[in-house]
């Protein structure tokens, strides 16, 4: 959980993203930024609703869906199907990371592997490709001390 001064800058900072690219402020866009400035977990357009309602009561799930798809177009958040799923959200960012689906949990896990990326860099330029962009999403469950590896 991020502390009351980080939340801050993160949603300043989301705030100004939006400014940068013309989207009016009101009221509701606010409420949603804040909920997604605090949001950990990748969550989808009706996790962002129920969140939103706790500080508004007001607000509809029409305006969570034309927000979030205004965000997208711009470029302010990105937006997951993991597997199909319903899409999920997160603060767009120049930080390159990947993502660990659990299927059981259907958490969402972020991590970076230099390895990984030079891998996939060395198979493109194999097949005579420069890599410009890639996603990688892995799905797993859970070991559990019962399975072999």
């Amino acid at each position: 959980m991020h502390n009351s001064v980080t939340t801050a800058k993160r949603t300043t900072a989301l705030e100004q993203k939006c400014l940068e690219r013309g989207v009016r402020m009101t009221h509701q866009r606010r409420i949603i930024i804040s909920v997604l400035s605090e949001a950990s977990d990748h969550p989808d357009a009706e996790m962002l609703f129920e969140r939103a309602k706790i500080i508004d009561p007001t607000i509809s799930i029409a305006s969570i869906y034309r927000t979030m798809k205004v965000f997208e177009e711009l470029g302010i958040v990105d937006r997951h199907d993991f597997g199909g799923s319903k899409g999920r959200y997160e603060e767009a960012t120049d930080d390159h990371h990947d993502h660990l689906i659990d299927v059981k949990s259907g958490d969402v896990i972020e991590f970076q592997s230099d390895e990984i990326e030079a891998l996939q860099r060395k198979i493109a330029d194999e097949l005579g490709y420069r890599l410009i962009d890639h996603r990688l999403e892995l799905y797993a469950v859970p070991k559990t001390t019962e399975q072999p590896d």
